[in-house]
């Protein structure tokens, strides 16, 4: 093998995986157009130009010509050769492809439409609380799901397959003894939360509040986070997501409510954590595989790190309180800052997910999870749902839905078929806490953000997580920047220590 047939293979591969790369950001793009205002008639035609983009992306990562790559890497005297971030380029390569492979180009083919067929469906069927009408959208994916976990193959449980997806290594059986450890240890936490006699006032966060001034404090507090308009924008969505094209095109969205002053701040702080991580990984990795989170659940470590660990933080209030205020005159002059402050913060079991509070929000997901894990097995059907649904917030939260449109039919997951994530929101509460308290270690944290002094917190998780992208494993980056592996007990003892004060315990 002389040097320039290794140079010659080398760059015929990174010209391929970039003409990946390249088809994967135009079928993003036209996601991000379906769901924040393509014409709705125009929805089937879409979701066919999506399903014959995305088949051809898939037919790429399955080719001979990427199999023969992946061979020729693979054998020791070439790999050698390999630079650390390549040879952890074709390892991912390579997992895409066995797993791909196993599935006919034809059938992803039609999932994709499927897919984007019933996130159309689902908007429609929430608005109505229709579940009927979406499922048999669901039904359907619950079913083709199941026949690609059997062609993956699987260990253990079905549902660990899904799992794998969005947090690599995480099972069922880690996952119910991680979620038992919380569990035990929030629901006596919130006992005492609702027995306690000094409980905030929260009334004056309903009143009415213009679209456009929430559209401007939302704009401004992105703007402090050290999110790059220059490499993103915020448009408007029914369910707020985050849209990493490449790092220079990071889009966001959120929901405005007329009657909520927290909804569109809240969902837009938490999607600019999203943003911050995509918006900072290497120059090194664009065009590569790696040009992305490591995990979901280090996804959500950062979003729910910035939404609430410092977006609903008494120092964050201490800075931008009165910037609140002059941004709705009149409305908040009687309210003191603790005031507010403990509002933002004010525990109560709810139906809706992404405006639970940080206590409760965790109860939230463990309903999915359970409700994911027994459709896997084949325990319940999807026409079951609603019910089984309203069972579990009852137990879990003593709540129940109205209509579906509350209950079963809030998220946007289940429509796009991604069975699996939901774990990573409360896996990302856990790593956000632990991650936490190393920041605090090298950091003078409160001070920074009571001085609304937010970059160089941008700056430390820039160094840490966002530039490494996935060329590292979430067990590497939390063992790496925490010096132990994902602990509960950081979260739990964040989550006391935080509400012992609110609520005086």
């Amino acid at each position: 093998m002389t040097t320039s047939s290794f140079e010659t293979k080398l760059n015929d591969f990174k010209h391929y995986l970039k003409k990946m790369k390249s088809y994967e950001e135009a079928v993003g793009l036209i996601y991000w157009d379906m769901r924040t205002g393509a014409p709705r008639k125009g929805i089937a035609t879409r979701s066919e130009v999506v399903g014959e983009l995305s088949g051809e992306l898939f037919k790429m990562s399955v080719s001979d010509e990427m199999g023969a790559f992946l061979d020729y890497f693979a054998s020791p005297e070439v790999n050698d050769r390999l630079d650390p971030l390549y040879r952890k380029i074709v390892s991912e390569c390579r997992k895409e492809y066995d797993r791909s492979k196993k599935i006919p180009p034809k059938r992803y083919q039609e999932y994709v439409v499927l897919t984007s067929q019933s996130e159309a469906a689902w908007e429609a069927a929430k608005e109505q609380a229709d579940f009927a009408g979406f499922q048999p959208y669901l039904e359907k994916i619950v079913d083709m799901n199941l026949e690609f976990i059997d062609l993956w193959g699987y260990k253990g449980h079905k549902y660990n397959t899904l799992l794998d997806m969005y947090e690599p290594g995480m099972t069922v059986e880690k996952l119910d003894q991680v979620f038992g450890a919380l569990r035990e240890k929030v629901v006596p936490l919130l006992t005492a939360i609702q027995s306690s006699p000094h409980k905030p006032d929260t009334s004056f966060l309903k009143q009415e509040f213009d679209k456009e001034k929430q559209k401007r404090f939302s704009l401004y507090i992105l703007e402090q986070m050290g999110y790059d308009f220059e490499a993103g924008r915020l448009d408007e969505t029914v369910h707020p997501f985050a849209t990493g094209l490449n790092p220079g095109d990071v889009r966001i969205t959120t929901r405005y409510l007329p009657d909520d002053v927290n909804s569109a701040l809240f969902g837009t702080i938490h999607e600019g954590g999203h943003a911050l991580y995509e918006q900072n990984i290497s120059p090194d990795l664009i065009g590569t595989p790696l040009c992305t989170g490591t995990s979901m659940g280090i996804h959500e470590s950062q979003s729910r790190f910035w939404e609430n660990m410092i977006g609903r933080s008494r120092p964050f209030w201490t800075q931008y309180y009165g910037k609140l205020q002059n941004n709705y005159p009149g409305q908040f002059d009687h309210v003191a800052m603790e005031d507010f402050y403990r509002a933002t913060n004010e525990v109560k079991p709810s139906l809706i997910r992404i405006e639970a509070d940080e206590l409760t929000y965790n109860l939230h997901i463990m309903v999915r999870y359970e409700i994911e894990k027994a459709l896997f097995s084949g325990s319940v059907k999807v026409a079951d749902l609603p019910e089984i649904w309203n069972e579990k917030y009852r137990d879990y939260l003593g709540v129940v839905p109205a209509h579906n449109g509350e209950g079963v039919l809030q998220d946007v997951h289940w429509s796009g078929g991604a069975f699996g994530y939901f774990p990573s929101y409360a896996l990302g509460n856990m790593y956000a806490a632990q991650i936490m308290r190393t920041l605090r270690q090298d950091l003078d944290l409160d001070a920074l953000i009571r001085e609304g002094n937010l970059h160089p917190i941008k700056d430390w998780l820039t160094d840490k997580i966002y530039r490494h992208g996935k060329s590292l494993t979430p067990t590497e980056i939390i063992t790496q920047v925490t010096g132990e592996e994902l602990n509960p007990d950081y979260l739990v003892d964040y989550l006391r220590e935080k509400y012992s004060d609110i609520y005086r315990l």
